[in-house]
């Protein structure tokens, strides 16, 4: 028994398992249509199958959560946190978000409220040493809370806001996206439209998460 004691002792203690806890929020609201919708759920499954984003994700045993959104009392959990422990895992994850369906159609755009239910479901998740809230979105606040406050709100609890933002013309969504919905430290990544998104989540992803594990 003793013997068995001192080998316990001599195990390596292991961090808290979960590195980061990443919900992914999805704009659904008015502005977005049919085909840019199938190219934002495609795009974050395409990421997740990517090898590189793979191996980050196992090696920081992340939780990941998928949630949907537009205007006031217009957020959904679409996916679970799921922890990311292999490559079935996240096979299974990646398929269950290319065939997920839209939550809301023809509504505003509430990216506050969006903030402040993704805040709420870090709850299920306190192991969690980094909690990362990724918005993607194509418009400025229309409707709900000021996401400023909400961004402010979600920064005193320890909680990071990055975002996607998916341009058009110019770049007036990514300057909106810095100076409105980031907390300091993070991070706005530009899509050049829908078609865009694939690339740029797959780098937000890696970028959020290669940095704990490097």
């Amino acid at each position: 028994m003793l013997l068995r004691v001192i080998l316990l002792a001599c195990l390596p203690v292991r961090a808290l398992s979960c590195e980061v806890a990443l919900a992914l929020t999805i704009d659904v609201s008015s502005s977005v249509d049919v085909g840019e919708y199938a190219l934002q759920v495609k795009g974050l499954a395409d990421a997740l199958e990517l090898p590189s984003i793979r191996n980050v994700l196992i090696e920081a045993d992340a939780r990941l959560l998928v949630i949907q959104w537009s205007g006031v009392n217009k957020q959904q959990v679409m996916i679970p946190w799921t922890v990311m422990t292999d490559i079935p895992t996240i096979q299974r994850f990646a398929d269950t978000a290319r065939a997920l369906p839209r939550a809301f159609r023809d509504s505003d755009t509430a990216p506050g409220d969006a903030i402040d239910f993704s805040v709420r479901q870090f709850a299920e998740v306190q192991d969690c040493k980094r909690r990362v809230i990724d918005i993607s979105g194509d418009g400025p606040e229309n409707a709900g809370g000021e996401t400023r406050l909400a961004s402010a709100r979600a920064f005193a609890q320890g909680i990071e806001v990055n975002a996607i933002a998916i341009e058009s013309i110019g770049i007036a969504i990514s300057n909106y996206y810095r100076k409105v919905v980031i907390t300091p430290g993070g991070f706005v990544v530009t899509a050049r439209d829908h078609e865009d998104y694939p690339r740029a989540i797959a780098e937000k992803l890696y970028r959020e998460i290669a940095k704990i594990t490097s």
